[in-house]
């Protein structure tokens, strides 16, 4: 990766539909340049999905919380990953570190759908307890 390729993915960031021809015209490169570029980033895995942002609000999935695990005994980051796939409501989930085993995202329509998302993660094997905070706000959000 190089200094051009840095400023065809800040494009495709900003708007992944962005032309080609509009990259290459903003960093001085002809668009099948821009092209081979991409497709390189592509193949190597740099760049790994393109994707659309969906206001959750307008897409009735404005109600989102962080949710805390605490599982018992060592669970494989890759059960727990089974698992929380199947639940339509989790956008997120990573291992953490701390007291906390993992960390979930979750979007949802409303507070009682909400909840019933964290009644099928509780129910999860292995989770001992879960705690949960509601976001209000958001502040800061980057792609």
């Amino acid at each position: 990766m190089d200094d051009l390729d840095r400023s065809i993915l800040d494009h495709l960031r900003e708007d992944a539909r962005t032309s080609f021809d509009r990259i290459g015209e903003a960093i001085g490169l002809s668009a099948s340049a821009v092209k081979r570029r991409v497709d390189r980033m592509k193949t190597s895995g740099v760049i790994r999905r393109f994707t659309i942002d969906v206001d959750p609000a307008l897409d009735e999935r404005g109600t989102e919380a962080y949710v805390e695990l605490f599982c018992r005994g060592t669970v494989a980051p890759g059960e727990l990953r089974r698992a929380l796939a199947g639940i339509p409501e989790v956008v997120d989930a990573g291992t953490i570190t701390g007291e906390a085993d993992a960390i979930v995202r979750i979007r949802s329509r409303d507070v009682p759908s909400l909840e019933q998302a964290l009644e099928r993660i509780r129910l999860t094997p292995n989770v001992e307890r879960t705690r949960s905070a509601v976001l209000l706000t958001r502040l800061v959000e980057r792609g």
